[in-house]
């Protein structure tokens, strides 16, 4: 697995906390006109199987969503996740290790509650991410999945998350230029480099 810095789910969230307080001037209409159009796309063909099903609701529960708060689902959390870990040139560890984790959590909901953790109420999926962060394992595949939702918050949307530049403008932020091209993404750059 790479390195990562590790943080906890729930210092995570004070975290996030004080970007909100930062972002209080976000517009929650410009929130609600980006729900209403992503209900309209149609979800790729992956997104509703497993493991990924399962992954956009943990992403879900880590980066929930508010009134004036963009949720895991309006960042194109789990776009970004696909295209970050399926790439070729991508780190296999993390993938690996994310799946594993989604492997480790339905059998203990399973050894728990009888159930897939799709089949738990939004209550049980708390409780849940809460019992798997007090192992070492757990902390490290949530650490990682929070890594992950967190580019997707803030990268540039040709990478798949930050749909429609959304977590920029909740954050305020001003994106550098010049923006990359579609030809000139860090995957595409490895791939002509070292002819993935």
């Amino acid at each position: 697995m790479s390195d990562h810095v590790h943080i906890s789910r729930r210092d995570f969230l004070a975290r996030l906390s004080l970007l909100g307080s930062l972002a209080m001037a976000f517009p929650a209409t410009l929130l609600a006109e980006l729900r209403t159009s992503k209900q309209a796309e149609k979800q790729p063909d992956w997104a509703a199987k497993h493991p990924w099903n399962t992954i956009a609701a943990v992403q879900e529960v880590l980066f929930p969503p508010g009134d004036d708060i963009p949720g895991a689902s309006d960042i194109g959390a789990l776009a970004y996740l696909y295209r970050a870990i399926e790439d070729p040139g991508s780190y296999r560890e993390d993938r690996d290790f994310i799946f594993k984790g989604v492997g480790w959590l339905n059998d203990l909901t399973q050894e728990r509650h009888k159930k897939n953790y799709l089949q738990l109420s939004g209550a049980e999926r708390e409780k849940t991410i809460d019992t798997i962060v007090q192992s070492r394992a757990g902390r490290n595949w949530v650490s990682l999945l929070l890594t992950y939702i967190l580019e997707a918050l803030t990268a540039d949307p040709i990478y798949g998350g930050n749909t429609y530049g959304i977590g920029w403008k909740w954050l305020e932020h001003q994106p550098g230029y010049p923006r990359p091209s579609a030809d000139k993404t860090w995957d595409k750059l490895l791939q002509r480099r070292y002819r993935l």
